[in-house]
């Protein structure tokens, strides 16, 4: 049991009054601390963590896409992206600097995943490039935009040196 005792005067005083030995029981504080404590805890929600669904092909197949069907999306600096259809040498759709906002890429994604399923009766096939100077914000953003807009293939792919120079003409590198 915890008790708090007051010390007592020393002998040797003028005047000895007996004082009464005060006693504070500290039991019931202490066990009031540790339900606190424990409600506390118990009732506490803990930092949940954020996992983004990513599926990754089971086994390797190598099959040729048109490149009518696939949109590249290179991302560069500040919160922009440059994207074109088909190949950068001869694009179906020019290079086109965009950003991240719904009148963007969202609508992009939306004008030219119907175009292409209208033109061949499949899905657009989407290659996201992160270069060096994009932010991993970035890339999490693009992803989520692809869920929203409902592109079914993707892939985050290396940016080549032709990606690049085109983002150096676009002067968002």
């Amino acid at each position: 049991m915890a008790e708090l005792n007051p010390s007592t005067p020393k002998a040797g005083g003028a005047h000895r009054r007996k004082r009464m030995n005060l006693r504070v029981d500290l039991t019931a504080m202490v066990d009031l601390a540790f339900l606190l404590i424990t409600f506390f805890i118990m009732t506490t929600t803990l930092a949940k963590p954020k996992a983004m669904d990513l599926a990754m092909p089971a086994d390797e197949h190598n099959e040729p896409v048109s490149a009518s069907r696939s949109l590249t999306l290179c991302l560069g600096k500040n919160n922009q992206l440059m994207y074109y259809l088909g190949e950068l040498k001869n694009p179906v759709i020019a290079p086109t600097v965009t950003g991240f906002n719904k009148d963007g890429i969202r609508k992009v994604l939306l004008e030219t995943g119907k175009s292409i399923h209208d033109k061949t009766g499949k899905n657009m096939i989407v290659l996201v490039k992160p270069s060096d100077h994009s932010l991993y914000n970035n890339l999490v953003n693009i992803l989520d935009e692809l869920t929203i807009t409902d592109v079914s293939t993707y892939a985050i792919v290396d940016i080549n040196p032709d990606d690049t120079n085109m983002l150096k003409q676009k002067n968002i590198y």
